[in-house]
């Protein structure tokens, strides 16, 4: 029986207020379009942190922070490439923003300061060769003349998916297995264009490099993708696919169609033999087979080459165009690697647009234009010339406000500005160009 004390404490408890009951947080992906889901729509920062490995720190300690070698202000990229500790240099952001130009620009300029190079390009772009006067690129490295100052060199190379695929293949597997893999019709379709199969690869030539010693400077153009995330969840998506129940299905011991059907997936292996064909799931069985002596060394690489992409000897430097979509890609990226630990250097602004006359403002120069409209030829000449500059000014004025954004959001991120060029990059001379505005020696 219940005392007047406690019936006046169960009374309590029954009148306390509830605690909201927390939805549960979906994945956070970004998103196709505008900002990454999860992400303020003006500025683009993150509003939880996005790490997909809980509970991983960063190797320079603190989790939901950029780990950054510069505590705010400018990005000193000159000291990013003179710190002999700096080994891994990873370019990483939306397409289009200029990361291979950028990880060009950063490999040469480290050469010629000294360091052995070699600059791993995944954008299939011809024109980057060009200026390195190379008539192509592959999956050797290949030396780039002119770029050899005080005893350094700079390798250039492009990642063919397909033959790095086919290398891993011959290197861990015998003659024998390996030549029943490469001739598998499942495995020529699965090198060359299974989703993933580019970003897990790129690790896969990022671990070769670095194991040979070679460089003592790796940089890295990450592979061109619509969301710059899959470079990092390469590793997982590998693993996820190994440990899918369709292939642990297809690895148990009596894998034919009768066994299947006996053990109630008879309604699936009918159901693919429809649409693929017999063949094809034959094809599939058999790859998978003579492969699963390899699962487990890629998965050993895949997890080994993200451990280096965390240590302290490398940097990762988030490239960008002063536009709304790239500038929130940037954003969510730098959280991103924040919660993944890997180690931030900083941001990159490419093509931003300077205008070399600030004092006179907008409105002045459309003022003075439109007064100067309809006259002598001289004057019109001047009113085009005084229009476009208060576009110009407009322009830039847009683009400062969305880095003051970027910076507000992520204060302790280092940032350096390049200043929009008037061509393309088509030489070794086009790419120090770069390298000078990126130092901020223009």
């Amino acid at each position: 029986m219940r005392t007047s004390a406690g019936r006046a404490a169960a009374a309590r408890r029954r009148h306390r207020p509830r605690r909201p009951v927390r939805a549960r947080r979906a994945p956070h992906r970004p998103a196709r379009d505008g900002a990454p889901e999860g992400c303020d729509l003006v500025t683009g920062k993150a509003q939880t942190s996005p790490s997909a490995r809980k509970g991983r720190t960063s190797p320079r300690g603190g989790t939901g922070t950029p780990t950054s070698r510069a505590a705010s202000g400018l990005l000193d990229v000159d000291a990013l490439l003179d710190d002999r500790t700096t080994e891994i240099i990873v370019c990483c952001g939306s397409g289009g923003v200029g990361k291979t130009t950028t990880a060009a620009a950063l490999a040469l300029r480290a050469a010629e300061k000294g360091r052995t190079v070699c600059v791993l390009t995944i954008d299939p772009a011809r024109r980057l060769a060009q200026s390195m006067g190379l008539t192509e690129l592959d999956n050797t490295p290949r030396p780039v003349k002119g770029a050899a100052v005080d005893g350094g060199s700079l390798d250039a190379m492009m990642l063919d998916m397909k033959r790095t695929f086919d290398e891993v293949v011959e290197q861990h597997a015998t003659p024998e297995k390996a030549a029943q893999i490469l001739t598998n019709p499942f495995y020529v379709a699965l090198s060359s264009s299974f989703a993933g199969t580019q970003e897990y690869m790129a690790m896969e030539k990022l671990g070769q490099l670095h194991a040979t010693g070679r460089w003592d400077l790796i940089v890295v153009d990450t592979p061109p993708s619509r969301s710059a995330l899959d470079f990092l969840d390469a590793p997982d998506r590998l693993s996820s696919m190994l440990d899918g129940r369709f292939i642990k299905l297809l690895l148990a011991p009596a894998k034919g169609p009768a066994r299947l059907i006996s053990a109630g997936f008879g309604i699936v292996t009918s159901a693919l033999n429809k649409i693929l064909g017999a063949q094809v799931l034959t094809d599939m069985q058999t790859f998978i087979a003579a492969f699963d002596t390899l699962f487990g060394g890629f998965r050993q690489r895949a997890e080994g080459t993200y451990a280096l992409l965390q240590a302290r000897g490398t940097a990762f430097v988030v490239v960008a165009a002063p536009e709304p979509a790239a500038m929130r890609e940037a954003s969510y990226f730098v959280e991103r690697l924040a919660g993944e630990g890997m180690p931030l250097a900083g941001l990159v602004v490419n093509r931003v647009h300077e205008t070399g006359a600030d004092g006179i403002t907008a409105a002045d120069a459309e003022s003075a234009a439109d007064r100067l409209d309809g006259g002598t030829a001289t004057a019109q000449a001047t009113s085009e010339l005084l229009a476009i500059h208060a576009d110009r000014m407009r322009v830039s004025a847009r683009e400062e406000k969305l880095k003051k954004r970027f910076s507000a959001a992520h204060p302790g991120v280092a940032t350096v500005s390049v200043a929009a060029l008037a061509g393309d990059v088509h030489d070794l001379d086009g790419l120090r160009l770069v390298g000078d505005l990126l130092a901020g020696r223009s």
